[in-house]
C-alpha cells in the first residue's frame, strides 16, 4: 500500500506511547489519521499536532467504538489502515499467601476480566468493525483493500510471574492473526501482529532506574529499551509490503523474558 493523502487510518490508543508514535509516522507520509483513545483530551492534542482528528473511545463499549468510526469516517472517509494499540497492563499472582496468617486466596477475577476485555475483546471489536467497512472499498494495487495491525507483546510467549491476565490477553491477540487473516483473505484485507518487547513508552517512565537498567541489560542487542519510533517504523513497513499477511513479528532486540 502506498502511503499518501489518499489513505486514511485509525489508530486506537493513539494518544500516547506506541499509538502516538504510529499516528505521527503515518501522518508524516500524508496519511489522514484518526486517533481513538479513552483520554479524549490527550487524543485531541496529538491530533492537533498531526492535522488529524480525535475521538474519545472506550474499546470495551460497542456503542463507543461505533461512534468513533462514524466520526473518523465523516472526517476522512473509510479507513484502509487500522492499528490497534489500545491496551492496559496489570499484575497479580494466581494465588496469594498472607505473610502474617499464611492464609491462601485466589486472584480477583474482575481485574483479569478487565484486561481481557480491553486487550483482546477490544482489539477484536475494533478490527471487525473496521474490516466490515474496508470490505466495501474498491481495491488498490495487488487488489488490496486494507490492512489491520494488532499489538500483542512478548508476554504472549514469555509471560512472567504475575502476568497471567496480561499474557493471556496478548496470546489471544497473537492467536487472532491467522484465522482472521484467513477470514478476510477473500476481501483482500491483510492482518498482522507486532509483539513489542521492552519499549521506552510513558508506561515505562515510572519504573525505578535500577529495574530499567536490569531490563536494558537483559536485551542482547541493542542493549537498551526499544523506541516507539521503531514500532511505528515496523507499522509503516507492514502497510507497504503486500506480501506480509498473518505474520506475528517480535520487535524486542532478541530478549527472552525470565520468569521474574
Amino acid at each position: 500500500m502506498k502511503l499518501d493523502s489518499t489513505i486514511s487510518a485509525v489508530v486506537t490508543g493513539g494518544a500516547s506511547g506506541l499509538g502516538a508514535a504510529t499516528a505521527k509516522a503515518l501522518a508524516a507520509h500524508g496519511v489522514r489519521v484518526a486517533i481513538f483513545d479513552l483520554s479524549g483530551e490527550a487524543a485531541r492534542e496529538v491530533a492537533s499536532e498531526i492535522g488529524g482528528v480525535a475521538a474519545t473511545v472506550d474499546v470495551t463499549s460497542d456503542d463507543s467504538v461505533s461512534a468513533g468510526f462514524l466520526a473518523a469516517r465523516a472526517a476522512h472517509g473509510q479507513e484502509r489502515i487500522l492499528v490497534n494499540c489500545a491496551g492496559i497492563v496489570g499484575g497479580a499472582r494466581t494465588i496469594a499467601r498472607d505473610r502474617e496468617t499464611g492464609q491462601i486466596s485466589h486472584a480477583r477475577l474482575d481485574s483479569f476480566e478487565q484486561i481481557i476485555r480491553v486487550n483482546l475483546i477490544g482489539t477484536y471489536r475494533c478490527l471487525s468493525k473496521s474490516a466490515a467497512g474496508m470490505a466495501e472499498l474498491l481495491p488498490l494495487g495487488d487488489d488490496e483493500r486494507g490492512v489491520i495491525i494488532n499489538t500483542a507483546s512478548i508476554a504472549a510467549t514469555d509471560g512472567q510471574i504475575g502476568q497471567a491476565a496480561y499474557a493471556a490477553s496478548k496470546a489471544g491477540v497473537v492467536g487472532l492473526a491467522l484465522p482472521v487473516a484467513r477470514d478476510l483473505a477473500g476481501d483482500c484485507i491483510r492482518v498482522n501482529t507486532i509483539l513489542p518487547g521492552v519499549i521506552g513508552t510513558p508506561m515505562m517512565a515510572g519504573i525505578p532506574q535500577g529495574i530499567k537498567e536490569r531490563l536494558e541489560d537483559a536485551v542482547p542487542f541493542p542493549k537498551r529499551l526499544g523506541r516507539p519510533e521503531e514500532f511505528a517504523s515496523l507499522v509503516l513497513e507492514i502497510c507497504r509490503n503486500p506480501y506480509l499477511n498473518a505474520a506475528s513479528i517480535r520487535l524486542d532486540g532478541a530478549i527472552r523474558m525470565a520468569a521474574r
